[in-house]
């Protein structure tokens, strides 16, 4: 079969490799799977950099989530059977980049009939951490302002349609127009392109000087900071990420005299301390994506072959929405 792989580590477009690989065997309690669908997200840039929290052996295939179509069965499994469609994570070192590819049967989940093979792959890791750090993290309510940095990225945009599928008035903080056009497109109702305009200002504006209730951060560095000069009393500023580069050292008096909570989420630990969680959130997702409530935009669909280019864009911070590759 054929399959991205690295060898040694660096930048996307200068270390993936599409060549051929041995076929993968299903072992016990696992599922291997025909790959109908893989998302680009920010962690396939980081495992190729050698960033990532999680470090597989070289040489292996990125991609860290897809649908696809089981076509065998390891010994034990009993949830699923040949033909069913998942999505879910596959197994590193072999991950969603390749045409067939292994799965353990307890990270596996039922794609949902409600979306295509391309809109299922993407509604596992972002939605998912966006459905902890709304819903189980910081208790978004109904009515509150939410603010979400990098609201045209993959988790960005999953919090912008949570926000709204909460009942929540939702911000979304973006880097240039084409971005800000698709945040609309999510259903944000105040979308601001931090390249023309400081946030700060416009967040206060929007919430009659009150300002956010929670705080959706992926990227760190300035967002983070700002986000302190526009956060609610009482407010919660959730930490998902560091896209941005820098990790900021809050002033936790800062945190004090203005009465509010620095949360943070590895969505990751679940799969430790509380899987079941994890099922629950699916069920969640599966049910608000059968009512049309959330569905995730995929703005481009490339063929296996465009992996490493369309990495490297993510990577870049040029790519908009979801870019999923389709073999």
């Amino acid at each position: 079969m054929k399959a991205w792989r690295v060898h040694e580590l660096g930048e996307p477009r200068d270390v993936l490799r599409f060549e051929e690989a041995d076929d993968p065997v299903a072992g016990p309690g696992q599922l291997l799977v025909r790959t109908l669908a893989a998302p680009a997200n920010f962690p396939d840039v980081l495992l190729c950099r050698g960033k990532y929290q999680v470090k597989p052996s070289l040489p292996f295939a990125p991609g860290v989530e897809l649908c696809g179509e089981v076509v065998s069965v390891g010994e034990g499994v009993t949830r699923f059977s040949v033909g069913d469609r998942v999505i879910g994570n596959p197994n590193l070192p072999l991950g969603a980049f390749a045409e067939h590819t292994l799965m353990d049967e307890v990270n596996a989940f039922a794609a949902p009939a409600s979306l295509d093979d391309a809109e299922a792959s993407a509604l596992f890791i972002g939605y998912q951490t966006a459905w902890f750090a709304l819903h189980r993290r910081t208790q978004l309510r109904g009515g509150e302002t939410l603010l979400v940095h990098a609201a045209a990225g993959g988790v960005g945009s999953a919090a912008v349609q949570l926000g709204k599928a909460a009942g929540a008035r939702v911000i979304g903080v973006v880097g240039g127009p084409e971005k800000a056009e698709y945040c609309r497109r999510l259903g944000a109702d105040l979308v601001i392109d931090r390249h023309t305009d400081d946030f700060v200002p416009l967040v206060k504006e929007f919430t009659g000087g009150k300002g956010a209730d929670v705080v959706f951060d992926p990227v760190g560095g300035d967002a983070y900071a700002g986000s302190t000069k526009c956060i609610a009393f009482e407010g919660r500023i959730v930490i998902i990420g560091f896209a941005g580069g820098t990790i900021p050292t809050p002033g936790l008096n800062h945190a004090l005299i203005k009465n509010y909570s620095i949360i943070g989420l590895h969505w990751g630990l679940y799969k430790e301390y509380n899987r079941s969680v994890i099922e629950e959130c699916h069920t969640e997702l599966a049910a608000l994506a059968a009512s049309g409530a959330i569905a995730p935009l995929v703005s481009e669909r490339l063929s296996l072959t465009e992996v490493a280019d369309g990495i490297a864009r993510l990577g870049e911070g040029t790519t908009v929405g979801r870019v999923v590759f389709v073999p």
